[in-house]
C-alpha cells in the first residue's frame, strides 16, 4: 500500500471513530471546550460587554446571559445563561438540548453540527466555569412590552439610495 492510500485510510478511520476535530494529544476536553467556546463566538452574545470590549470581559464572566435582546417579527430573545443551563442538564440532555432548534439570531444550525465530542467538551467547559448565576430575561412575544435595551432586527431599505439605483 502506498503512502497516500495509508493516509486516506487512517484520515477514514479516524474519521469514523469521531476522533477528527476533537481534542489534541494532551489538550483536555475543558481546554478544547474554551477554544470551541471562543472561536464559535458564543461569548459574543452570551457575554455581557463581550464585543463592545474587543474579547477582553475576564473569562470569570463568560457566558451568564446578558439582559440586552434582539428583536424581530419573532419576537425579543435573549442570549440565555449558559452556565445556568448547563448545570441544571446532564451531558446527555446537554447534547440533545445543544442541537434543539432555536429563536434568531442564535445560530442554532451550527451548533447542531458540532460532533458529540465537540459538544461534550464545550459542557465540560462551561460547567468549569463556576456558579452559575442568574437567568438571562425570558422571551418576549412579538407586540410584547419589553423593559430592557435591545437590538432590532429588521432589514431597512434606504429608499432615498434604493430609488437611486
Amino acid at each position: 500500500m502506498n503512502l497516500g492510500k495509508l493516509v486516506l485510510v487512517a484520515a477514514g478511520v479516524a474519521g469514523a471513530f469521531g476522533w477528527v476535530g476533537s481534542a489534541t494529544a494532551g489538550e483536555s476536553a475543558v481546554e478544547r471546550g474554551r477554544y470551541l467556546v471562543t472561536i464559535g463566538g458564543c461569548n459574543d452574545c452570551h457575554t455581557a460587554g463581550y464585543l463592545q470590549n474587543n474579547g477582553t470581559v475576564p473569562e470569570s464572566e463568560w457566558l451568564t446571559g446578558t439582559a440586552i435582546g434582539y428583536q424581530g417579527p419573532w419576537g425579543t430573545t435573549y442570549p440565555a445563561n449558559l452556565r445556568l443551563v448547563v448545570s441544571r442538564l446532564s451531558e446527555s440532555q446537554w447534547l440533545a438540548h445543544a442541537r434543539q432548534e432555536r429563536l434568531p439570531p442564535m445560530p442554532w444550525f451550527n451548533l447542531a453540527r458540532m460532533t458529540d465530542t465537540d459538544l461534550k467538551a464545550i459542557y465540560a467547559y462551561v460547567r468549569s466555569l463556576g456558579a452559575p448565576g442568574n437567568p438571562a430575561p425570558v422571551y418576549v412575544a412579538p407586540g410584547g412590552k419589553v423593559s430592557t435595551p435591545y437590538f432590532v432586527f429588521v432589514p431597512v431599505t434606504d429608499q432615498k439610495h434604493a430609488s437611486a439605483r
